[in-house]
């Protein structure tokens, strides 16, 4: 079993934390490693088995399968700010290795387009697909450039005291293009008229969540860009994310501890200053809290209800909505990937280009077909996999779904769920596995293993709302609520992660690299000397240590 942190025990915790951050998530897990950088004794809580969050990784019947870390972007080059921040979080130990020059497989319906890494080899690619739109598709790459340049200043605030951070965000559509508050669909039909270009150009929403009318440029375009000079993955697989950032935080005297659910955060004449376990009540104490554990539940959860309405935290809830939920296929065969012939490309299945239809279908029960299919092979993609694992490969497969299929089991415990659940994931499975043999049908013979995991699973591990995989929607409207801020209006509670930045592990380690500078307060510039700092010093290259032209 695949397991990092440390299991909690009573006698093991201090009393004399620096912070105490709730939740093992990437964000959790940077805001903690760069605390420690700084001198701070830090605790991490995770009410999982295993720390890590969405970046974690299971084993079952031999095999080894990533929860949420498909491809990373923008790591391969060594003076990216990504980059860097995960050299400085893991003292340089986390490594990286390069997926296919085309690292995403776009099917839309019977036509098949490569996202192919590099800038001018991407444009090739959709020109040749679609000739007419030279230069539609040449200002669409140069929009994501400018939007990539006017990020950091789009999210600055998050880094301010949240009086100042708040009147920032308020302060933004003064200085930000309109592109930044306009929909994905809406920027791009002010480009081109041809739907199936615009269905190709946004066939990464899944990365995201929302299909083109519904996601804000801004987010889109964040995510094309990370991705656009290639894919990447952690060498060792995702759960050595974990295990090269955790030294980082005991090195300073901190800890990780697991089987650490919180049941409520302490709050004492207006601030906060402790957790209590949900196990035998333990209190822990320290002058600063965190949540990692996402906006909604936080407030809604974690926080005692008297002191969340005391500080106005429930009332701008209804103004946003929670993410997409998922269904996830972890798939086992007999034999390596070089043997079965695996790619380290993704698979990314629509119906159509017409994804704004398809989903719409999809959700009103017009349709059975699912809207979007996504296959990944991580142990291609892993170049230490055949070390640890000879002679077997893995799959996972994504796939858009509705919480209501699963409402009749809500509550219900993991793992004994019944017959009739048991059957309906069974019917899934074969539904996704045949989408899976259609592009690589010489794996029909060799499966092994499968287990699929609903929104009740990610509900159950990830302790979230309703399996929802993205925090909260990140819609036009999203970007706009300057409430949503690192600094709560409860003194010394704050916010990490990817509900105050954006989806992601880039988004979610961006989120703990703001919360830790808004933490320190004046001190804040601390954090980026420490980036600074970090530019230059030799650490082992992987072989993606050079950018795609």
């Amino acid at each position: 079993m695949k397991r990092t942190g440390t299991r909690f025990r009573t006698r093991l915790a201090q009393d004399n934390y620096d912070a105490i951050i709730i939740g093992s998530g990437i964000g959790g897990l940077t805001t903690a490693a760069l605390l420690s950088k700084l001198g701070k004794r830090v605790c991490v809580l995770e009410q999982h088995y295993t720390a890590g969050g969405y970046t974690h990784s299971y084993e079952r019947e031999g095999y080894e399968w990533d929860v949420g870390v498909h491809y990373i972007g923008e790591v391969h080059k060594p003076w990216s700010v990504i980059r860097r921040v995960f050299d400085v979080i893991s003292d340089g130990n986390l490594h990286w290795a390069p997926m296919d020059d085309h690292y995403d497989r776009i099917v839309l319906g019977e036509q098949v387009i490569d996202y192919v890494a590099g800038r001018e080899q991407f444009k090739a690619e959709m020109k040749r697909h679609f000739p007419g739109e030279a230069a539609a598709i040449d200002r669409y790459v140069e929009l994501l450039s400018e939007v990539s340049a006017r990020v950091p200043k789009f999210f600055a605030g998050q880094a301010m005291p949240r009086t100042l951070g708040l009147l920032y965000a308020k302060l933004r559509r003064w200085w930000m293009p309109d592109y930044c508050f306009k929909s994905t669909r809406e920027v791009l039909e002010g480009l081109t008229r041809n739907e199936q270009l615009i269905g190709a150009l946004t066939a990464q929403w899944g990365d995201y969540g929302l299909p083109p009318s519904e996601s804000s440029f801004l987010m889109h375009a964040m995510v094309a860009k990370h991705y656009i000079t290639g894919g990447n993955y952690p060498v060792g697989g995702a759960v050595s994310m974990a295990e090269t950032i955790i030294p980082v935080i005991e090195a300073a005297g901190g800890q990780v501890f697991t089987y650490a659910g919180v049941d409520k955060i302490l709050i004492e004449n207006g601030r906060a200053v402790g957790v209590r376990l949900q196990k035998d009540g333990v209190e822990l104490r320290a002058p600063q809290i965190v949540s990692c554990a996402g906006l909604v539940p936080t407030y809604t959860r974690l926080v005692p209800r008297e002191a969340a309405e005391s500080a106005g935290l429930l009332t701008n809830l209804k103004q946003v909505e929670l993410s997409a939920a998922t269904l996830c296929l972890y798939a086992g065969f007999k034999g390596s990937a070089s043997e079965l012939g695996l790619p380290k490309t993704n698979y990314w299945v629509y119906p159509s280009a017409d994804h704004d239809g398809n989903v719409q279908a999809f959700e009103s029960r017009q349709s059975e077909t699912m809207p979007l299919i996504y296959i990944s092979f991580p142990s291609a993609k892993d170049p230490s996999w055949d070390a640890r694992y000879p002679h077997k490969a893995t799959v996972e497969i994504v796939a858009a779904t509705l919480p209501e299929w699963f409402a009749q089991w809500k509550g219900s415990t993991w793992g004994k769920r019944g017959e009739d659940y048991e059957a309906f994931k069974a019917k899934l499975t074969e539904q996704l596995l045949e989408t899976l043999y259609r592009f690589q049908p010489q794996l029909r013979e060799h499966l092994d293993f499968c287990e699929l995991g609903t929104p009740l699973s990610t509900e159950w591990f990830q302790w979230n709302e309703q399996g929802e995989i993205y925090g909260i929607e990140h819609t036009v409207q999203r970007f706009d609520q300057h409430w949503i801020h690192s600094q709560t209006p409860i003194k010394g509670l704050y916010l990490t992660g990817a509900d105050t930045v954006t989806a992601g592990v880039g988004g979610a380690l961006m989120a703990g690299v703001l919360t830790a500078s808004c933490m320190l307060g004046w001190r804040g510039y601390k954090v980026g000397q420490l980036l600074k700092e970090w530019r230059g010093k030799t650490t082992s290259e992987t072989p993606a240590s050079t950018e795609p032209a």
